[in-house]
């Protein structure tokens, strides 16, 4: 964590670079409220800087009230100010990292997204969310009557919660594919999985509230908790996902009031949490009166039908999880639909706040969702694991043989993503060095620390690694 962002040392002064990344670990939760920070010559050594620079950036924070310095007792945490701005700032789209600005790297990877649309560039862009067009579903569309669209848009029900035969093939869709027994009054229609976050924030939180989100985790990129006013606290994990033994001494020492995780093919690490993780996180958040919230947007891009792909909803008895899907995954980000799963009580006041925001829905996206569902759903996602399987075994091969011995990864079980953590000697100035020799060959990849995670590391989307014997669209 203790690690100065070598791509800005030019352009920043160092005690500024010091207060950035302290604030960023805080906005992250990799230091919790009250956490004590190391000493000042601790620090000074571990960031190779003078003692003078890190008193300079500790005594500037602690101004704003971020830190608070006790006197024969250290640097802390303020408690009080914990993930909150401690200073006025207007920001309406506040960075999910907590920096005022994009980093060097940042920009230059914007810069070269721009340059490649401009000139028409190839250019590999394994940090992309998304899947490539050429593994979108070919599929007709359903005949369409104007007329028809606009009146089910005028429907008072489909208005709010969306439309009946969308919500009744999401019904169909839930019980068939991953065993999930849903009443349709418990199902929303969003137009997406960020949709369904920012209505969660809205209605069933309030600034200032800490909420467990899993390091690393997508969740960290997200402006939506920050803008907020939400607190972040870092949920410790393993290869299986949040750890609920370790989670007891963290909900203690914070009142966590929900907790978000993504327990199958998880974004970044491709994680898969099993049966009895499940159930053991479920217990407990159910003796602590916890909510949770499930994003399972990839659970049926599995490479390996034994894999266990059961939503944590399943196991759900107690009406305590919040579940929500999507499809952008696997019919491109353009058509936004997806939906969420709750309690009927908390889908009406989602629904209503929904309503008073923007209106409702528009039905044209429902539509072609749904019929992707009813027609084309089986077929598309048999090819796509099949595909995306080949291009992770491709990618895994291309990076081992780039850089020997440099990168620790697994297997991926299924999902978009590689994630490869940095282990080669002085990691910190090769690391960044990697990333710009990359970008000097128009090859874009996720940063770790962009996720939450303290160790170098990177994520890539092996949907994007295209060979040039790539195949036809599906």
């Amino acid at each position: 964590m203790w690690v100065l962002p070598a791509t800005s040392a030019e352009k920043k002064p160092l005690y500024r670079q010091i207060m950035e990344l302290i604030e960023d670990s805080i906005a992250n939760g990799m230091l919790n409220a009250g956490d004590r920070l190391p000493s000042e010559r601790q620090l000074g050594e571990l960031l190779d800087v003078n003692r003078s620079t890190v008193i300079n950036a500790l005594d500037k924070l602690a101004d704003r009230g971020v830190l608070i310095r006790k006197t024969g007792s250290g640097t802390f945490v303020n408690p009080e100010n914990w993930g909150l701005q401690s200073y006025p700032v207007l920001n309406w789209s506040p960075p999910a990292h907590g920096r005022t600005g994009p980093d060097d790297y940042a920009m230059r990877v914007e810069a070269l997204r721009k340059k490649s649309l401009l000139e028409h560039k190839p250019l590999l862009d394994l940090a992309s969310g998304s899947i490539t067009p050429d593994l979108l579903p070919v599929q007709t569309f359903p005949e369409l009557s104007w007329y028809n669209l606009c009146a089910q848009e005028q429907d008072a029900e489909n208005a709010m919660l969306g439309l009946y035969s969308f919500r009744l093939a999401v019904q169909s869709h839930l019980r068939q594919k991953l065993n999930l027994q849903v009443d349709l009054e418990q199902i929303l229609i969003t137009s997406g999985a960020q949709q369904a976050l920012f209505l969660i924030s809205q209605a069933l939180l309030k600034p200032g509230d800490i909420i467990g989100v899993e390091a690393p985790s997508y969740f960290y990129l997200l402006p939506i908790f920050q803008a907020s006013g939400l607190r972040l606290c870092a949920l410790p994990v393993d290869e299986e996902g949040v750890i609920p033994g370790k989670l007891s001494q963290l909900a203690e020492k914070n009142q966590l009031k929900m907790i978000f995780i993504n327990p199958v093919f998880q974004n970044p690490t491709g994680y898969v949490m099993g049966e009895e993780r499940k159930k053991n996180l479920l217990q407990f958040c159910r003796r602590k009166h916890i909510p949770i919230v499930e994003d399972d947007a990839y659970s049926l891009l599995s490479f390996n039908p034994q894999t266990d792909i059961t939503p944590l909803k399943k196991y759900d008895r107690q009406q305590q999880v919040i579940y929500i899907g999507s499809l952008s995954k696997y019919i491109g980000n353009n058509i936004r639909a997806g939906w969420l799963i709750a309690p009927k009580a908390i889908i009406n006041k989602l629904a209503s706040i929904r309503q008073k925001i923007d209106f409702g829905l528009s039905a044209l996206p429902q539509l072609l969702a749904e019929h992707y569902l009813l027609n084309h759903i089986d077929r598309h996602t048999l090819q796509l694991q099949a595909r995306l399987a080949q291009r992770a075994e491709r990618l895994m091969s291309w990076l081992a043989q780039r850089y020997p011995g440099e990168f620790s990864m697994r297997q991926p079980l299924g999902g978009l993503y590689l994630y490869a953590r940095f282990t080669a000697p002085d990691p910190a100035k090769k690391f960044a060095r990697l990333l710009n020799d990359l970008l000097d060959e128009d090859i874009i990849v996720a940063r770790g620390s962009d996720f939450g995670d303290k160790a170098t590391a990177i994520r890539l989307n092996y949907a994007h690694f295209v060979l040039p014997d790539a195949a036809p669209p599906i």
